[in-house]
């Protein structure tokens, strides 16, 4: 049989791994998480007072919450890898961008954005960004190419990702 999930709220560390990495981004404006810990630790972003009840079930849930991203070791440093969903819970101020209506159409099924795809942007420090249409909806997360025009933000993961996935 598979590995046993367990349940359970999110350590001081683990808040600090994901506090860390909205920050490169603005303001987290949530701060109750709780992780499925299995093959991987994959983090939700949970309402307190349902999890009062998921603490109270007998059965385990197989899910909860949003889920806003995986905390993975890389080369020894434990890291907080975030999913789109995780900006619906930060106050994005910086590393951003606004694409034209076709960029972002281009951007939602794949394609990487050409510079002049760019409304404007906001980047500081980090490659990558959080990438809105211009009506302030979230399409995604692209990493910054500066050096080229074609091919100025990088697609990491969109919204149409599940849709494009192979069954």
């Amino acid at each position: 049989m598979g590995q046993e999930l367990r349940y359970r709220r999110a350590s001081a560390w683990e808040y600090d791994l994901i506090l860390r990495e909205a920050e490169k981004y603005g303001e987290l404006k949530h701060n109750f998480f709780a992780v499925v810990e299995g093959k991987f630790r994959d983090v939700y972003a949970v309402n307190e007072r349902v999890w009062v009840e998921v603490e109270n079930l007998k059965l385990r849930p197989y899910a909860y919450g949003t889920f806003v991203g995986t905390i993975k070791v890389d080369n020894l440093i434990e890291r907080f890898y975030p999913n789109v969903e995780f900006f619906y819970f930060v106050n994005v101020e910086k590393n951003y961008a606004v694409l034209s209506p076709k960029a972002g159409f281009l951007f939602t099924t794949g394609k990487d954005v050409p510079r002049r795809g760019v409304r404007r942007y906001n980047w500081q420090g980090t490659k990558k960004l959080v990438i809105y249409d211009e009506n302030g909806v979230l399409l995604g997360i692209g990493r910054i190419n500066p050096e080229s025009e074609r091919k100025f933000i990088l697609n990491v993961t969109d919204v149409g990702e599940f849709l494009r996935r192979k069954r």
